[in-house]
């Protein structure tokens, strides 16, 4: 866990242990406690390899309940953290509609492309064509996503994982 508390000291720590395999190679995991809940720096420290950024004015049982959602491998999103990633405007990050982010975040989970389509209540069809909009999209942001593997990387790099992780 990594506390923040004067404005640049998490996301410098932060930038620092997101080097190149140091945090996902040493399979630590990072939580950020933070009482700055400006959505730049949220969405610098998810970027950077966090796992999860809440505000320390959450009830204690909230913080307990994210500390063990991160040490188990999950992530922990706040409507903080849900606040910067619905408004941010960066060109790199595609501006996805809401169904076609249900249909990412399902199918990026490990679903199947028809299992995704019947947790949307649409079709195969549809579901598929949902998928090539978001593929399309991350394509022209520069960040080509080809394969199920690509979409769970963005998913990821992008927090979008939703409040199951």
């Amino acid at each position: 866990m990594l506390t923040a508390e004067y404005p640049a000291d998490g996301l410098t720590m932060i930038g620092h242990l997101a080097l190149p395999g140091r945090v996902r190679g040493s399979g630590s995991r990072v939580l950020v406690l933070s009482t700055v809940a400006d959505p730049e720096r949220i969405r610098a420290a998810v970027t950077a390899g966090a796992d999860g950024y809440l505000t320390k004015d959450h009830a204690l049982d909230e913080l307990v309940e994210a500390v063990a959602t991160v040490a188990a491998g999950g992530t922990a999103h706040s409507a903080d953290l849900a606040f910067a990633w619905a408004y941010d405007t960066r060109p790199e990050r595609p501006q996805l509609a809401p169904r076609e982010l249900q249909v990412l975040r399902d199918y990026a989970s490990g679903l199947t492309l028809k299992a995704t389509a019947r947790r949307a209540a649409i079709s195969p069809h549809t579901a598929k064509y949902y998928l090539d909009r978001v593929k399309e999209k991350y394509r022209d942001a520069g960040r080509p996503a080809y394969t199920k593997t690509d979409l769970a990387h963005r998913v990821r790099e992008d927090g979008l994982g939703g409040p199951d992780g």
